[in-house]
């Protein structure tokens, strides 16, 4: 997240004024239930540096008098401490119903891969451990990540959306994911020609990629199977 100036009026709305600042758009609001359950919060007081005050900051009931460097560590550790919430929040199913509204409006951006026809994507992180790497975008029509379009997003922790997020909203909505039967492929050629050794390597890949979708498919049945067993 970019580093911003102490100098804001933060102790008023802090939510709404960490969404509004340029290179946060990628998260969404927190709901307030959710910040009140101390169980959402376990652990997260190891993480954090002058945690409670953090969160005092975070809820809008900062009331303490300190100096402005004191200050401006209690800020920047209030914008970790969303940033982990966040990654916990966002797998609940209010979290993923506000990620989904979000990707559906395209604030993620769209994928940079020509032959995905500007697919929207979503943040993921390659790490589930903070300062480990920065966020990068997954499509899902390609199924690869993306370095984000912006430079204000490279700094973005990728632990603050996590390795699983994706996925799991694409399990609550699965009519997201797009028919994958017959993926579009670059496929170079001289004069019209295919280039011998790329078409080979095409079909090779094509029929690995087909073989493992069947194995997937099987896989599915047999455990759609055992639970009907189970009933």
């Amino acid at each position: 997240m970019d580093d911003i100036s102490s100098e804001s009026d933060c102790t008023k709305y802090w939510i709404d004024w960490f969404l509004g600042a340029q290179g946060n758009e990628f998260f969404c609001e927190i709901d307030d239930e959710f910040l009140s359950d101390r169980f959402n919060m376990t652990g997260l007081n190891a993480e954090v540096q002058y945690y409670q005050y953090a969160m005092d900051l975070i809820m809008d009931s900062f009331e303490h008098d300190c100096d402005d460097q004191t200050r401006e560590q209690i800020e920047r550790s209030a914008r970790h401490l969303y940033g982990l919430i966040h990654a916990r929040y966002i797998l609940t199913q209010r979290g993923l119903q506000k990620m989904f509204d979000k990707y559906k409006n395209g604030d993620f951006g769209v994928c940079p891969r020509v032959l995905c026809n500007r697919h929207p994507v979503l943040p993921v992180g390659l790490s589930d451990i903070p300062h480990s790497a920065a966020v990068k975008m997954f499509c899902i029509k390609c199924e690869d990540v993306y370095n984000p379009p912006l430079a204000r997003f490279a700094t973005i922790d990728g632990a603050y959306f996590g390795t699983s997020f994706p996925f799991l909203l694409f399990q609550a909505y699965p009519h997201l994911i797009p028919n994958k039967n017959a993926p579009e492929r670059f496929v170079p050629a001289i004069f019209g020609f295919k280039i011998h050794e790329h078409a080979k390597l095409a079909r090779w890949q094509n029929t690995r990629r087909l073989e493992l979708m069947q194995r997937l498919q099987s896989y599915e049945d047999e455990e759609n199977g055992r639970n009907k067993v189970t009933v």
